[in-house]
């Protein structure tokens, strides 16, 4: 356990990505195969299921550390995470290293997950037990694991990177094994540093290759800009953005498999995909997008979201808001991986394939043009259509992991926008603790304003810092970590798309609403009405 403690207290105290390599590797050549697996585990962003709430953490550091509980908030506001907020507070200050000798596997089996069995009392002497004998670096790890948000810098690419040095095998394999789901132990971490068989586990997904957004120039440069960059539209597969979720299907075995990009398997989900899927052949594993789908056209991503909270959705949400899974790549056919081929090849067997599809599986077609002017006026259409924009893709791509510079681009349509007044502010967590970066903004229903988002990104760190000192100047009232603040401050926003929404006090809800400039030019009386954001809709 100390030892995993040191290599978290390295990996965050350091930006180079070679040093974090070289300490996870350093790591994983030492540890027992447990103790491998549970690092990985945690180091590549899974988590435990929540063991005790964040609540009872924090009346606990209030009886312990007999501060009232108003200072408790405060201090954890202030300090923007509560692992460090107890570890600050209680942590021992002796050298002693009660963990020393614990591995990092027994501790986690023997003494962190039997706190979910446990009766309130026996909980918190527990916990207390750690906050009041470990030094800070075992205190402040010990809390991290308890509170779930395990975040040190380290992607799980970059975990593979590791991995893949120890074991002596590519980088891809290790990245395989380490899609879907699997258990942290002994079993689990021989399979992922054994030599590679060729064989893929029967539901294992492949790692999705990502696409990079193309930053477009203002005005009617952009096309001409693209050019320059791209080279000619003749060297690229140019498709339709979906607005859906990004799945992979599979189907080995006489078995279906229907993962999502974050990994949760969800077949059952979607019964008229799997049920769609049977005629494929094993072997075969297809990547494309979940869209709700009706009349020849996806519906918007308000329907899907519909069914994505059923684990088995009834016969009315079925009729409701039907589900296609539509293909753009082949992965796997008759069992051969095809990610090292490239994408003409694969498009050319997709296109054999996808001519048996039954009416749930669906080609995306692509775009044809003779030049970028042309298809920009083309992209100009897509908001009609509900999609995103463009998906450009070199004819010679191979499929690789994560988002490579160059291999895919998304050429998006540009974001509805409104100007919104700042209400509330929140300070962020981590290294912006002590700032506020969270922000809820509102727009004018008649006379009063009405919260319609709330956004975080956008700002560069120079307006941040300005505006956190306006907003410490300008506080109204305080609830908690929360500063309501003079509406005087106009934003435009950005977001994707807007749909009614009876869980908002606004009736409407934004999708991915992030900051687009601060309107120092607006007055708040100039910012816009929840009639002109509900005429988007």
């Amino acid at each position: 356990m100390r030892r995993f403690s040191t290599l978290y207290s390295a990996l965050d105290q350091t930006q180079s990505t070679n040093a974090k390599v070289a300490a996870m590797v350093d790591y994983f050549e030492q540890a027992s195969p447990a103790d491998l697996a549970y690092a990985v585990f945690f180091l590549s962003g899974r988590r435990l299921r929540r063991l005790v709430g964040a609540a009872k953490l924090r009346h606990w550091l209030s009886e312990t550390s007999e501060l009232p509980a108003w200072l408790v908030e405060q201090t954890y506001a202030d300090v923007g995470d509560l692992a460090e907020t107890i570890a600050l507070l209680l942590a021992d200050r002796t050298d002693d290293a009660p963990l020393a000798d614990v591995s990092l596997a027994d501790f986690v089996v023997e003494q962190l997950l039997p706190l979910g069995k446990m009766d309130d009392d026996a909980q918190r002497d527990r916990v207390v037990g750690w906050w009041c004998s470990l030094p800070y670096q075992d205190c402040y790890l010990v809390n991290k694991l308890l509170t779930g948000a395990l975040r040190v810098g380290v992607s799980q690419g970059l975990v593979a990177t590791a991995l893949a040095q120890v074991a002596g095998l590519p980088r891809p394999v290790i990245l395989h094994r380490l899609m879907g789901q699997w258990t942290p132990n002994a079993e689990f971490a021989g399979m992922l540093l054994a030599q590679d068989d060729g064989k893929a586990s029967l539901s294992r997904p492949y790692p999705f290759c990502l696409a990079s957004p193309l930053e477009k120039l203002p005005g009617e440069l952009a096309a001409d800009d693209i050019a320059a960059r791209l080279g000619p539209v003749s060297d690229y597969q140019i498709e339709w953005k979906w607005d859906g979720i990004r799945g992979q299907l599979i189907r080995r075995d006489g078995q279906t498999f229907l993962w999502s990009r974050g990994e949760d398997l969800i077949t059952t989900q979607f019964p008229e995909i799997e049920a769609a899927s049977t005629g494929l052949a094993d072997g075969t594993v297809l990547d494309g997008e979940i869209l709700a789908w009706q009349d020849n056209q996806p519906m918007p991503f308000s329907a899907l979201q519909r069914r994505i909270g059923r684990k088995r959705p009834g016969k009315k949400s079925l009729a409701e808001f039907p589900c296609i899974f539509r293909c753009y790549d082949l992965l796997e056919h008759d069992g051969r991986d095809l990610r090292e081929e490239p994408l003409t090849e694969r498009r050319a067997l997709l296109e054999h394939l996808a001519a048996t599809f039954p009416e749930r599986l669906a080609l995306s077609q692509t775009v044809t043009g003779d030049n970028w002017q042309a298809l920009a006026l083309q992209r100009a259409d897509a908001r009609r259509r509900r999609v995103e924009g463009f998906m450009l893709k070199h004819h010679e791509s191979r499929y690789v992991a994560g988002r490579k510079r160059g291999v895919w681009w998304k050429w998006k349509i540009e974001p509805y926008t409104v100007d919104a007044v700042m209400l509330y502010a929140q300070a962020g967590h981590g290294r912006r603790a002590n700032l506020h970066t969270d922000y809820t903004f509102a727009v004018w229903r008649g006379d009063e304003l009405v919260p319609i988002a709330k956004a975080y990104s956008g700002l560069n760190n120079e307006e941040i810092d300005t505006l956190d000192k306006w907003i410490r100047r300008h506080t109204r009232e305080r609830f908690g970590p929360v500063r309501s603040v003079e509406p005087e401050q106009v934003f435009e926003l950005a977001f994707e798309a807007i749909a009614h929404s009876s869980r908002h006090k606004s009736g409407v809800a934004l999708r991915f609403p992030r900051i687009r400039r601060w309107r120092h030019d607006l007055a708040a009386q100039d910012a816009d009405t929840l009639e002109t954001l509900e005429a988007l809709i």
